[in-house]
């Protein structure tokens, strides 16, 4: 038995997991969203929940799956989480979350698990409370199961580009496609097509192909990659590369945005690297302000 002083929770903390992810429920979406859908059972959930303090007084949690990502964690917390982690053994991709805790559980953990591949220590919250500040893009809309040949390819490459390696490499693409349909069966997937190998976008006419001259590409697209009932945060924005600089990231964030808000005004948030200054002047232009700061740890 692990004596960290952190538990793993179970279904009967569900209720105070949840209020404590509510003192901050855009940076906590990603936890409070599974926990929602799953509860805190580890078989349905997919991975743990650890907390600090006893029922009726949790103090701070962190989930421990394919990711590590705290949650209200001040330093007794990232301490008792970062030893937890340390004895159990690195099973996780990435570290992210606020970034004081995000950082501190990997200073932490650092001198056991080695070299991280990347730290990326600023990554500005940003959120949007209310109507976007331009137009959304009426062309966006809600990915269809029809759309996953084009779609697919266009996932593939933003996820190369902002990781910095294939997530189809390993198994030809079959468990990554098939995540990538359930977003879309779920509804959590957005896109814009259009025809043309161009640097310009073209009309897409009905029955336009997928492959050769004048095939359908995906000019535009995002997911919601956490849900909760009080915040959204949309992830894997991606334009195409020959239509960057054309003005498509802000609107199509825009109607990323207000469709997401469709059935429920709840807070539309993301994050950045700030790095990317193209992105996050699109994300401002968009009406989206900055509402904190995350990190990424990448192993």
């Amino acid at each position: 038995m692990l004596r960290t002083g952190a538990r793993v929770l179970d279904d009967a903390d569900r209720d105070e997991l949840l209020e404590l992810c509510d003192r901050d429920p855009v940076a906590n979406v990603f936890v409070a969203g599974r926990v929602e859908a799953a509860g805190l059972s580890p078989r349905r959930l997919g991975g743990e929940v650890w907390g600090l303090g006893a029922p009726g007084r949790l103090e701070a949690a962190c989930w421990s799956g394919a990711n590590l990502v705290p949650v209200e964690a001040d330093e007794r917390a990232v301490d008792a989480f970062a030893a937890r982690a340390r004895q159990q053994g690195r099973r996780c991709s990435s570290i992210v979350g606020p970034a004081d805790a995000a950082l501190g559980m990997w200073e932490r953990l650092a001198p056991s698990w080695g070299r991280a591949r990347e730290v990326r220590r600023c990554q500005p919250l940003l959120v949007l409370d209310g109507p976007p500040a331009v137009a959304p893009d009426p062309l966006v809309r809600r990915s269809r199961s029809d759309d996953l040949d084009v779609l697919v390819p266009a996932c593939v490459a933003m996820f190369t580009e902002e990781v910095g390696y294939s997530p189809v490499a390993w198994d030809g693409g079959r468990a990554y496609r098939a995540r990538v349909a359930e977003l879309v069966a779920a509804g959590r997937s957005f896109l814009r097509l259009d025809a043309g190998e161009g640097a310009e976008l073209r009309p897409l006419e009905p029955g336009a192909p997928l492959t050769g001259p004048g095939r359908v590409r995906t000019a535009f697209k995002a997911e919601l990659g956490a849900v909760s009932s009080r915040a959204v945060q949309v992830q894997g924005v991606y334009v195409d590369p020959a239509l960057r600089g054309q003005g498509l990231a802000a609107p199509g964030t825009a109607a990323v945005a207000a469709l997401a808000r469709d059935a429920s005004p709840v807070a539309v948030s993301l994050y950045v690297n700030d790095f990317n200054t193209a992105a996050v002047a699109a994300y401002r232009r968009a009406g989206f302000s900055r509402a904190g700061t995350l990190a990424t740890v990448l192993f």
